[in-house]
């Protein structure tokens, strides 16, 4: 066969060379995307020794003579292995020279400058979407001035950046932005009318579910007897076969509160931040399935987390006004209840701040538009049925949806390298937030421990 020809394609398991699939084809990338003329790369380090120069004579005028050292020594380095193999790590931090023909301040390349002229952009979670844009460029700028002010970077690395909020909002053409409590940038920039164009409101209300359910019932109670009153909308939630959520503001309380509920044999879990993805997962499955009653936690609200299982939310502190007990905070909390036909929530508070007003206004204002929709066209309401996916499967009925390991075909000395790259794996795709790529990695992860015994 020619030395150019290709015979076959075939993926082999890596650790047992067990064949897994025939390929017709295979998408091949590169290991850097950074490739350039050699003229380009030796015209970059021209313009890197130039500066270069001038930030060591600067770090030795201060008498910062390692830092000047460290510099030095960086830089000659990535300028020798630019000029050997056209590549250097961190190659993207000389853009200035190597993108931007010397110039200062350029915006750098993204993804929207690839997309056409008319293209539609949806922004999910606005409010906090929109900030998170806003806030990378300075966050971004304040990590690569600790590596230039210790020299381990030249200032122009600052070139190397996300972009700045007005040069995202230049890319822009079309937006909608989608939030259950749009912040006041979407406000400003949905009503305000295009060049030659009437004021106009461009907001669009969503407020209807098919399923017919209303927003929630939301109640102010005092906090003198919350625990009586929690722990009796615990016993009625249970006789219903529903489920509980207790927001807290402090780890402290949060604690203290799960103890107590598990002193009297309270079914119940507290999520905190420490606990990693997979845990968290698996506590949420629980919940849903009845294995947890009560779960209690500082910071609940969670964007786009559907239990339709819990019918009671308790918030306590409520009027302790602050991020977690801002008017959209509260809002977001409130929602996670309507999921439920019995979906109620009570705000623990000795007095009614402005938060709490503006989200009893809010839920009430949808809640009487979605009764009278219901009521005009006869729309029973009904929970949300959602089944619970395969991490409720039993142990011994794990089916994965892809070809896994013969572990009878694997080294011994090969099995714990194994598992603990898969866990690596499995870690990486909860990360992505690619949740049943995860629970795959961990089925195949617990099939291997039990068959290698």
């Amino acid at each position: 066969m020619p030395f150019d020809e290709i015979d076959t394609i075939q993926e082999v398991d890596s650790f047992t060379g067990e064949l897994i699939a025939d390929l017709q084809e295979v998408m091949i990338f590169p290991a850097s995307h950074n490739v350039t003329s050699k003229e380009k790369i030796e015209g970059a380090c021209s313009g890197i020794i130039t500066e270069l120069g001038e930030r060591e004579k600067e770090l030795l005028t201060m008498g910062e003579l390692a830092k000047a050292e460290r510099i030095r020594q960086r830089t000659e380095y990535d300028i020798e292995m630019l000029k050997e193999t056209g590549y250097c790590t961190g190659i993207e931090n000389y853009m200035r020279y190597l993108n931007n023909d010397g110039v200062a301040g350029c915006p750098p390349s993204t993804l929207l400058d690839y997309f056409p002229e008319d293209f539609l952009l949806f922004v999910d979670e606005s409010h906090i979407s929109i900030p998170q844009v806003g806030g990378m460029y300075e966050g971004n700028r304040s990590r690569k001035q600790t590596l230039v002010d210790f020299g381990f970077r030249l200032p122009s690395s600052h070139d190397n950046r996300p972009l700045k909020f007005p040069e995202f909002e230049e890319r822009l053409n079309q937006v909608v932005y989608v939030s259950a409590t749009p912040g006041p940038y979407e406000y400003r920039h949905c009503r305000m009318p295009p060049k030659g164009e009437a004021q106009k409101d461009l907001v669009v209300e969503q407020i209807i579910r098919p399923t017919g359910l209303l927003d929630p019932i939301v109640m102010v109670k005092p906090s003198k007897h919350q625990i009586d009153d929690i722990t009796q909308e615990i016993a009625q939630a249970k006789k219903r076969g529903e489920r509980v959520l207790i927001t807290t503001l402090t780890k402290k309380m949060a604690e203290d509160m799960t103890q107590f509920l598990a002193d009297r044999d309270e079914k119940v879990r507290y999520l905190h931040s420490d606990i990693v993805t997979m845990e968290r997962i698996e506590i949420l499955r629980q919940l849903r399935t009845g294995e947890i009653d009560v779960l209690v936690g500082i910071n609940l609200l969670r964007e786009g987390l559907d239990l339709p299982e819990v019918s009671f939310i308790a918030i306590l502190d409520a009027d302790k006004q602050g991020f977690l007990r801002s008017r959209d905070a509260l809002i977001q909390t409130i929602g996670r209840a309507a999921r439920n036909l019995h979906g109620h929530v009570t705000l623990y508070a000795d007095r009614e701040t402005d938060a709490i007003k503006a989200a009893l206004d809010e839920t009430n204002r949808r809640r009487a538009i979605q009764e009278a929709h219901n009521i005009k066209h006869g729309i029973t309401p009904k929970s949300i049925e959602k089944a619970i996916h395969d991490i409720a499967e039993e142990p011994n009925k794990l089916e994965l949806r892809r070809p896994h390991r013969d572990p009878q075909k694997i080294p011994k000395d090969e099995m714990k390298r194994l598992i603990e790259e898969l866990e690596n794996q499995m870690d990486l795709a909860a990360q992505n937030m690619e949740f049943e790529k995860a629970a795959d990695l961990r089925d195949e992860i617990e099939l291997l421990r039990r068959k290698s015994k």
